[in-house]
């Protein structure tokens, strides 16, 4: 298991995260690429195809885009609600229609409400403890519900490449998963079962830009501007070949596990 140690006291209470509201959350630029059609058309994807229908607790659900996507493409199937340390972040999702919850997920009451699925989209990796995050999880889900969770891939194409340049070795991800210790940490939880693992996203700039940086820290404002402009390609129509041929290799390197993320699927009740 890889992770950070020692962790600064702003990552582990999450003060760290309210700091980057006004810098990265909020940005006309990372709102409009987390509110774009295409920006959860993976996780959209995955989730329908186990959770059709039900409550969902999005944890870590930043600004609410994941939650918003789900009710416009499927309106009135799913009872939705998400948390999150990011106060402004809440604010801006609650503006959106995405109900939320503003105490600690950890020591929150939910005072016997259980959920058909819990998802943690690249939550994991910025966890102290993330074991307790899990068995919470675990607790709120009903017999036969679903658990996601997103991580970074550590034996990704673009780690084993780049190592210390890859811009996701970051002070934020103080856990660095493998699909073995990714497996490991959800077995610690007897409640549940192992139903996908799956390997995700390729963003072949992100290696590039990476390899000429050797290493240099990439600003917040560059993470969101590359993120702006491949949400806007992906839906541009004239670029639909180039959309195939980048489908092609992404599956290709997910059979490998060798994609930019790892998804694990669990499922309570065996």
């Amino acid at each position: 298991m890889v992770f950070a140690s020692p962790v600064a006291a702003s990552m582990v209470s999450g003060s760290h995260y309210e700091g980057l509201a006004g810098t990265l959350y909020l940005t006309p630029d990372k709102l409009a690429a987390d509110y774009a059609p295409v920006r959860f058309e993976r996780e959209l994807k995955l989730f329908r195809s186990f959770c059709p229908s039900g409550r969902v607790l999005d944890v870590g659900c930043s600004t609410g885009g994941f939650l918003h996507e789900l009710d416009r493409r499927w309106p009135g199937a799913y009872e939705r609600l998400g948390t999150d340390v990011v106060s402004e972040a809440l604010n801006h999702a609650e503006r959106q229609g995405v109900p939320v919850m503003r105490p600690a997920f950890l020591e929150h009451d939910f005072r016997g409400h259980q959920f058909d699925a819990v998802t943690l989209w690249a939550v994991v990796e910025h966890l102290v403890d993330p074991a307790a995050f899990m068995a919470k999880a675990a607790s709120l889900l009903r017999p036969g519900g679903h658990c996601f969770v997103l991580v970074p891939n550590l034996r990704s194409l673009a780690a084993r490449l780049l190592g210390p340049r890859y811009r996701y070795v970051m002070a934020e991800h103080v856990n660095y998963f493998s699909a073995s210790t990714l497996r490991r940490l959800a077995a610690r939880e007897a409640g549940w079962r192992e139903v996908a693992l799956r390997s995700t996203h390729f963003n072949p700039l992100v290696l590039v830009q990476d390899w000429r940086s050797r290493g240099e820290p990439v600003p917040d404002s560059a993470r969101v501007g590359l993120l702006k402009r491949t949400t806007a390609w992906k839906q541009r129509a004239s670029l639909q070949w180039v959309r195939w041929c980048y489908g092609a290799v992404e599956r290709v390197l997910g059979s490998m596990r060798l994609a930019d993320n790892l998804v694990l699927v669990l499922r309570k009740g065996g």
